[in-house]
Protein backbone atom coordinates (compact mmCIF):
# COMPACT_ATOMS: atom_id res chain seq x y z
CA UNK A 1 0.00 0.00 0.00
CA UNK A 2 1.28 3.46 -0.88
CA UNK A 3 2.22 5.59 2.12
CA UNK A 4 1.45 8.81 0.28
CA UNK A 5 -2.21 8.83 -0.70
CA UNK A 6 -4.28 11.32 -2.70
CA UNK A 7 -7.31 13.14 -1.35
CA UNK A 8 -10.26 10.76 -0.91
CA UNK A 9 -12.40 12.73 -3.36
CA UNK A 10 -10.14 11.92 -6.30
CA UNK A 11 -9.35 8.30 -5.49
CA UNK A 12 -12.20 7.00 -7.71
CA UNK A 13 -10.72 8.75 -10.76
CA UNK A 14 -8.98 6.56 -13.32
CA UNK A 15 -6.12 7.34 -15.64
CA UNK A 16 -7.03 8.49 -19.15
CA UNK A 17 -5.77 6.02 -21.73
CA UNK A 18 -5.39 6.35 -25.48
CA UNK A 19 -6.82 3.91 -28.00
CA UNK A 20 -3.82 4.65 -30.22
CA UNK A 21 -1.43 3.00 -27.76
CA UNK A 22 0.31 0.07 -29.43
CA UNK A 23 -0.67 1.25 -32.89
CA UNK A 24 1.28 3.31 -35.38
CA UNK A 25 -0.24 6.77 -35.58
CA UNK A 26 -0.17 6.92 -39.38
CA UNK A 27 -1.84 3.54 -39.74
CA UNK A 28 -5.04 4.25 -37.84
CA UNK A 29 -8.25 6.00 -38.79
CA UNK A 30 -8.94 8.02 -35.67
CA UNK A 31 -12.63 8.78 -35.40
CA UNK A 32 -12.74 8.68 -31.61
CA UNK A 33 -11.91 12.21 -30.42
CA UNK A 34 -13.87 14.58 -32.71
CA UNK A 35 -10.88 16.25 -34.34
CA UNK A 36 -11.32 18.47 -37.38
CA UNK A 37 -11.59 16.19 -40.41
CA UNK A 38 -9.56 18.35 -42.79
CA UNK A 39 -6.78 19.24 -40.38
CA UNK A 40 -5.47 22.77 -39.87
CA UNK A 41 -5.72 25.70 -42.23
CA UNK A 42 -2.72 26.20 -44.54
CA UNK A 43 -2.42 29.65 -42.99
CA UNK A 44 -1.97 28.03 -39.57
CA UNK A 45 0.77 25.69 -40.76
CA UNK A 46 2.53 28.58 -42.50
CA UNK A 47 2.45 30.51 -39.22
CA UNK A 48 4.16 27.59 -37.48
CA UNK A 49 6.96 27.68 -40.04
CA UNK A 50 7.52 31.36 -39.35
CA UNK A 51 8.05 30.94 -35.60
CA UNK A 52 10.78 28.30 -35.78
CA UNK A 53 13.67 30.75 -35.23
CA UNK A 54 12.09 31.90 -31.96
CA UNK A 55 11.36 28.55 -30.33
CA UNK A 56 14.04 29.12 -27.69
CA UNK A 57 12.00 32.02 -26.29
CA UNK A 58 9.14 31.81 -23.82
CA UNK A 59 5.77 32.62 -25.37
CA UNK A 60 4.30 36.06 -24.68
CA UNK A 61 2.38 36.65 -21.47
CA UNK A 62 0.49 39.53 -23.07
CA UNK A 63 -1.81 37.89 -25.62
CA UNK A 64 -3.67 41.01 -26.76
CA UNK A 65 -2.95 40.35 -30.44
CA UNK A 66 -4.61 36.92 -30.12
CA UNK A 67 -7.59 38.05 -28.04
CA UNK A 68 -8.12 41.02 -30.37
CA UNK A 69 -8.23 38.63 -33.34
CA UNK A 70 -10.67 36.33 -31.54
CA UNK A 71 -12.92 39.24 -30.59
CA UNK A 72 -12.96 40.61 -34.14
CA UNK A 73 -13.69 37.21 -35.67
CA UNK A 74 -16.50 36.30 -33.29
CA UNK A 75 -18.04 39.75 -32.89
CA UNK A 76 -17.16 40.07 -29.21
CA UNK A 77 -17.22 43.66 -27.96
CA UNK A 78 -14.57 43.46 -25.24
CA UNK A 79 -11.38 41.50 -25.93
CA UNK A 80 -10.13 42.24 -22.42
CA UNK A 81 -12.65 39.74 -21.07
CA UNK A 82 -11.28 36.91 -23.22
CA UNK A 83 -9.00 34.55 -21.30
CA UNK A 84 -6.88 32.16 -23.36
CA UNK A 85 -5.76 28.75 -22.14
CA UNK A 86 -3.95 25.57 -23.08
CA UNK A 87 -7.12 24.11 -24.54
CA UNK A 88 -10.54 24.76 -23.05
CA UNK A 89 -9.80 21.86 -20.66
CA UNK A 90 -7.35 24.09 -18.78
CA UNK A 91 -9.94 26.83 -18.50
CA UNK A 92 -12.59 24.41 -17.22
CA UNK A 93 -10.10 23.22 -14.60
CA UNK A 94 -9.20 26.78 -13.66
CA UNK A 95 -12.86 27.69 -13.20
CA UNK A 96 -13.28 24.77 -10.80
CA UNK A 97 -10.11 25.65 -8.92
CA UNK A 98 -11.19 29.26 -8.58
CA UNK A 99 -14.86 28.84 -7.70
CA UNK A 100 -15.60 25.35 -6.34
CA UNK A 101 -14.94 24.82 -2.63
CA UNK A 102 -14.96 21.36 -1.04
CA UNK A 103 -18.59 20.35 -0.57
CA UNK A 104 -19.96 22.71 -3.22
CA UNK A 105 -22.35 21.08 -5.67
CA UNK A 106 -21.79 21.25 -9.41
CA UNK A 107 -24.66 20.24 -11.68
CA UNK A 108 -23.88 18.22 -14.80
CA UNK A 109 -26.34 16.76 -17.26
CA UNK A 110 -26.97 13.03 -17.55
CA UNK A 111 -24.88 12.51 -20.69
CA UNK A 112 -22.45 15.37 -20.10
CA UNK A 113 -18.80 15.45 -21.12
CA UNK A 114 -17.10 13.21 -18.54
CA UNK A 115 -14.42 15.82 -17.82
CA UNK A 116 -17.00 17.97 -16.00
CA UNK A 117 -17.41 15.34 -13.30
CA UNK A 118 -13.68 14.65 -13.21
CA UNK A 119 -12.79 18.31 -12.61
CA UNK A 120 -15.52 18.73 -10.02
CA UNK A 121 -14.13 15.85 -7.98
CA UNK A 122 -10.58 17.16 -8.33
CA UNK A 123 -11.72 20.41 -6.72
CA UNK A 124 -13.47 18.62 -3.86
CA UNK A 125 -16.89 19.45 -5.26
CA UNK A 126 -19.90 17.17 -5.41
CA UNK A 127 -21.22 16.36 -8.91
CA UNK A 128 -25.01 16.33 -9.14
CA UNK A 129 -26.45 14.68 -12.23
CA UNK A 130 -29.62 16.08 -13.81
CA UNK A 131 -31.50 13.62 -16.01
CA UNK A 132 -31.79 14.40 -19.71
CA UNK A 133 -35.00 14.34 -21.71
CA UNK A 134 -34.15 11.64 -24.20
CA UNK A 135 -30.60 12.55 -25.16
CA UNK A 136 -31.06 16.31 -24.67
CA UNK A 137 -30.35 18.34 -21.55
CA UNK A 138 -33.50 19.18 -19.59
CA UNK A 139 -33.71 22.73 -18.24
CA UNK A 140 -36.47 21.69 -15.85
CA UNK A 141 -34.39 18.85 -14.41
CA UNK A 142 -31.32 21.06 -14.06
CA UNK A 143 -33.29 23.71 -12.19
CA UNK A 144 -34.90 21.06 -9.99
CA UNK A 145 -31.38 19.91 -9.02
CA UNK A 146 -30.35 23.31 -7.64
CA UNK A 147 -29.85 23.46 -3.88
CA UNK A 148 -28.40 25.91 -1.39
CA UNK A 149 -25.01 24.27 -2.01
CA UNK A 150 -25.03 24.63 -5.81
CA UNK A 151 -22.07 26.67 -7.07
CA UNK A 152 -21.85 25.89 -10.77
CA UNK A 153 -23.75 24.37 -13.69
CA UNK A 154 -21.85 22.86 -16.62
CA UNK A 155 -23.73 22.80 -19.93
CA UNK A 156 -22.06 21.53 -23.09
CA UNK A 157 -24.02 23.06 -25.95
CA UNK A 158 -23.91 21.23 -28.33
CA UNK A 159 -23.46 18.25 -26.08
CA UNK A 160 -20.76 15.65 -26.41
CA UNK A 161 -21.34 12.72 -26.95
CA UNK A 162 -25.01 12.99 -27.93
CA UNK A 163 -24.76 15.77 -30.54
CA UNK A 164 -27.91 17.46 -29.22
CA UNK A 165 -28.32 21.13 -28.32
CA UNK A 166 -30.50 23.57 -26.41
CA UNK A 167 -31.98 26.57 -28.18
CA UNK A 168 -31.11 30.14 -27.26
CA UNK A 169 -34.49 30.46 -25.53
CA UNK A 170 -33.95 27.33 -23.44
CA UNK A 171 -30.49 28.42 -22.32
CA UNK A 172 -31.94 31.80 -21.39
CA UNK A 173 -34.68 30.05 -19.39
CA UNK A 174 -32.00 28.08 -17.59
CA UNK A 175 -30.00 31.21 -16.77
CA UNK A 176 -33.08 33.06 -15.56
CA UNK A 177 -34.02 30.19 -13.26
CA UNK A 178 -30.63 30.01 -11.54
CA UNK A 179 -29.70 32.00 -8.44
CA UNK A 180 -27.32 34.86 -9.24
CA UNK A 181 -24.73 33.12 -7.05
CA UNK A 182 -24.58 30.08 -9.36
CA UNK A 183 -22.14 30.21 -12.27
CA UNK A 184 -23.45 28.89 -15.61
CA UNK A 185 -20.58 27.56 -17.72
CA UNK A 186 -21.46 27.15 -21.40
CA UNK A 187 -19.01 24.85 -23.17
CA UNK A 188 -19.58 25.63 -26.86
CA UNK A 189 -16.75 23.51 -28.28
CA UNK A 190 -18.79 22.53 -31.35
CA UNK A 191 -20.54 25.85 -31.97
CA UNK A 192 -18.97 26.41 -35.39
CA UNK A 193 -20.69 23.29 -36.75
CA UNK A 194 -24.22 24.28 -35.73
CA UNK A 195 -26.54 25.42 -38.51
CA UNK A 196 -29.70 26.18 -36.56
CA UNK A 197 -31.32 29.61 -36.43
CA UNK A 198 -32.39 29.15 -32.80
CA UNK A 199 -28.87 28.38 -31.53
CA UNK A 200 -26.48 30.75 -29.78
CA UNK A 201 -23.06 29.93 -28.34
CA UNK A 202 -23.71 32.34 -25.47
CA UNK A 203 -21.57 35.46 -25.99
CA UNK A 204 -24.56 37.81 -25.75
CA UNK A 205 -25.56 36.17 -22.48
CA UNK A 206 -22.09 36.78 -21.08
CA UNK A 207 -22.49 40.46 -21.95
CA UNK A 208 -25.88 40.64 -20.24
CA UNK A 209 -25.23 38.78 -16.98
CA UNK A 210 -22.55 38.45 -14.32
CA UNK A 211 -22.85 34.69 -13.80
CA UNK A 212 -22.32 33.24 -17.31
CA UNK A 213 -19.06 32.11 -18.93
CA UNK A 214 -18.71 30.82 -22.50
CA UNK A 215 -15.86 28.52 -23.52
CA UNK A 216 -14.63 27.83 -27.05
CA UNK A 217 -11.84 25.76 -28.57
CA UNK A 218 -9.55 25.58 -31.58
CA UNK A 219 -9.36 21.78 -31.31
CA UNK A 220 -12.43 20.88 -33.35
CA UNK A 221 -13.51 23.12 -36.24
CA UNK A 222 -10.11 24.79 -36.62
CA UNK A 223 -8.17 21.51 -36.66
CA UNK A 224 -5.59 22.56 -34.06
CA UNK A 225 -6.06 19.94 -31.31
CA UNK A 226 -2.32 19.23 -31.21
CA UNK A 227 -1.50 22.84 -30.31
CA UNK A 228 -3.94 23.03 -27.36
CA UNK A 229 -5.69 26.38 -27.59
CA UNK A 230 -9.01 27.43 -26.09
CA UNK A 231 -10.59 30.57 -24.74
CA UNK A 232 -13.23 31.78 -22.33
CA UNK A 233 -15.39 34.88 -22.59
CA UNK A 234 -16.30 36.08 -19.12
CA UNK A 235 -17.77 38.90 -17.06
CA UNK A 236 -15.01 41.27 -16.00
CA UNK A 237 -14.66 40.02 -12.42
CA UNK A 238 -14.43 36.40 -13.52
CA UNK A 239 -11.95 37.24 -16.28
CA UNK A 240 -9.73 38.99 -13.73
CA UNK A 241 -9.95 36.01 -11.38
CA UNK A 242 -9.01 33.49 -14.07
CA UNK A 243 -6.13 35.67 -15.24
CA UNK A 244 -4.85 35.78 -11.65
CA UNK A 245 -5.12 32.02 -11.09
CA UNK A 246 -3.71 30.77 -14.40
CA UNK A 247 0.07 30.28 -14.52
CA UNK A 248 2.02 32.41 -17.01
CA UNK A 249 3.32 30.96 -20.27
CA UNK A 250 0.39 28.56 -20.43
CA UNK A 251 -0.17 28.98 -24.17
CA UNK A 252 2.68 28.05 -26.50
CA UNK A 253 3.97 30.32 -29.24
CA UNK A 254 2.80 28.05 -32.04
CA UNK A 255 -0.75 28.04 -30.73
CA UNK A 256 -0.76 31.83 -30.48
CA UNK A 257 0.46 32.51 -34.01
CA UNK A 258 -1.51 29.70 -35.66
CA UNK A 259 -4.57 30.78 -33.69
CA UNK A 260 -4.39 34.25 -35.19
CA UNK A 261 -3.64 33.06 -38.71
CA UNK A 262 -6.38 30.45 -38.96
CA UNK A 263 -9.10 33.00 -38.21
CA UNK A 264 -8.26 34.74 -41.48
CA UNK A 265 -8.85 31.66 -43.65
CA UNK A 266 -12.55 32.07 -44.42
CA UNK A 267 -12.41 29.84 -47.49
CA UNK A 268 -11.04 26.98 -45.41
CA UNK A 269 -13.76 27.50 -42.80
CA UNK A 270 -16.43 27.25 -45.48
CA UNK A 271 -14.82 24.11 -46.90
CA UNK A 272 -14.65 22.49 -43.45
CA UNK A 273 -18.29 23.23 -42.70
CA UNK A 274 -19.49 21.96 -46.09
CA UNK A 275 -17.44 18.79 -45.69
CA UNK A 276 -19.00 18.12 -42.29
CA UNK A 277 -22.55 18.72 -43.52
CA UNK A 278 -22.02 16.40 -46.47
CA UNK A 279 -20.32 13.67 -44.43
CA UNK A 280 -22.95 13.68 -41.69
CA UNK A 281 -25.70 13.27 -44.29
CA UNK A 282 -23.89 10.61 -46.32
CA UNK A 283 -22.67 8.57 -43.36
CA UNK A 284 -26.06 8.72 -41.69
CA UNK A 285 -27.77 7.43 -44.83
CA UNK A 286 -25.29 4.56 -45.09
CA UNK A 287 -25.81 3.54 -41.48
CA UNK A 288 -29.59 3.76 -41.75
CA UNK A 289 -29.44 1.49 -44.78
CA UNK A 290 -27.63 -1.07 -42.62
CA UNK A 291 -30.46 -0.99 -40.08
CA UNK A 292 -28.59 1.03 -37.46
CA UNK A 293 -30.05 3.98 -35.56
CA UNK A 294 -28.32 7.31 -36.18
CA UNK A 295 -29.18 9.83 -33.49
CA UNK A 296 -29.68 13.42 -34.80
CA UNK A 297 -26.61 15.63 -34.42
CA UNK A 298 -25.55 19.25 -34.93
CA UNK A 299 -21.84 18.58 -34.33
CA UNK A 300 -19.01 16.83 -36.21
CA UNK A 301 -19.83 13.37 -34.91
CA UNK A 302 -22.74 10.96 -34.76
CA UNK A 303 -23.97 8.72 -31.99
CA UNK A 304 -24.72 5.36 -33.54
CA UNK A 305 -26.91 2.75 -31.89
CA UNK A 306 -26.31 -0.97 -32.42
CA UNK A 307 -28.58 -3.90 -31.54
CA UNK A 308 -28.41 -5.13 -27.95
CA UNK A 309 -27.76 -8.70 -29.12
CA UNK A 310 -24.46 -10.16 -27.91
CA UNK A 311 -21.95 -10.31 -30.73
CA UNK A 312 -23.80 -7.65 -32.70
CA UNK A 313 -23.75 -4.94 -30.06
CA UNK A 314 -21.77 -1.72 -29.76
CA UNK A 315 -18.96 -3.33 -27.77
CA UNK A 316 -18.45 -6.01 -30.42
CA UNK A 317 -18.57 -3.41 -33.18
CA UNK A 318 -15.91 -1.29 -31.48
CA UNK A 319 -13.59 -4.29 -31.13
CA UNK A 320 -14.21 -5.28 -34.76
CA UNK A 321 -13.32 -1.78 -35.95
CA UNK A 322 -10.34 -1.52 -33.62
CA UNK A 323 -8.91 -4.71 -35.11
CA UNK A 324 -9.04 -2.94 -38.48
CA UNK A 325 -7.31 0.15 -37.04
CA UNK A 326 -10.50 2.22 -37.06
CA UNK A 327 -10.91 3.93 -33.70
CA UNK A 328 -14.37 4.95 -32.48
CA UNK A 329 -15.56 5.93 -29.01
CA UNK A 330 -17.45 3.39 -26.93
CA UNK A 331 -20.01 5.08 -24.67
CA UNK A 332 -20.68 2.55 -21.93
CA UNK A 333 -18.98 4.85 -19.40
CA UNK A 334 -21.56 7.51 -20.31
CA UNK A 335 -24.39 5.10 -19.54
CA UNK A 336 -24.94 4.48 -23.26
CA UNK A 337 -23.74 0.89 -23.74
CA UNK A 338 -25.68 0.38 -26.98
CA UNK A 339 -23.99 3.32 -28.70
CA UNK A 340 -20.67 4.35 -30.16
CA UNK A 341 -19.67 7.86 -31.15
CA UNK A 342 -18.04 8.28 -34.54
CA UNK A 343 -16.30 11.49 -35.59
CA UNK A 344 -16.42 12.61 -39.19
CA UNK A 345 -13.10 12.08 -40.97
CA UNK A 346 -11.98 12.56 -44.54
CA UNK A 347 -14.08 11.17 -47.37
CA UNK A 348 -11.69 8.23 -47.76
CA UNK A 349 -11.70 7.50 -44.03
CA UNK A 350 -15.47 7.50 -43.90
CA UNK A 351 -15.74 5.23 -46.94
CA UNK A 352 -13.37 2.76 -45.28
CA UNK A 353 -15.35 2.95 -42.05
CA UNK A 354 -18.68 2.35 -43.78
CA UNK A 355 -17.23 -0.69 -45.54
CA UNK A 356 -15.95 -2.06 -42.22
CA UNK A 357 -19.28 -1.55 -40.43
CA UNK A 358 -21.08 -3.18 -43.36
CA UNK A 359 -18.70 -6.14 -43.06
CA UNK A 360 -19.40 -6.34 -39.33
CA UNK A 361 -23.16 -6.30 -39.79
CA UNK A 362 -23.05 -8.88 -42.57
CA UNK A 363 -20.73 -11.17 -40.62
CA UNK A 364 -22.99 -11.13 -37.59
CA UNK A 365 -26.05 -11.83 -39.73
CA UNK A 366 -24.21 -14.76 -41.32
CA UNK A 367 -23.26 -16.06 -37.88
CA UNK A 368 -26.88 -15.87 -36.77
CA UNK A 369 -27.94 -17.80 -39.86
Amino acid sequence: MALVTPRPAIQPLVRYTSQVKGKREGQVIRLSVNEGALGPSPLATAALDRIKPGLHRYPPIDLDHLTDAIAAHHGIPDARRIIVGCGSDELLATLCQAYVDPGDEVIVTQYAFVLFTHLTLMSGGVPVKADDQGYTASVDNILASVSARTKMVFLANPNNPTGTYLSRAEVQRLRDGLPETVLLVLDAAYAEYVERNDYSAGAAMVDAFENVVMLRTYSKFYGMAGLRLGWAYCPEDIANTLASVKPPYGVNLGAVEAGIATLEDHDFHALSLRHNVDMIAWFGAQMTALGLTVEPTVANFVMLRFPATAGRDAAAARVFLDQRNILVRALADYGLPEHVRISMGTTEEMQTTVAAIREFMQSTVAADG
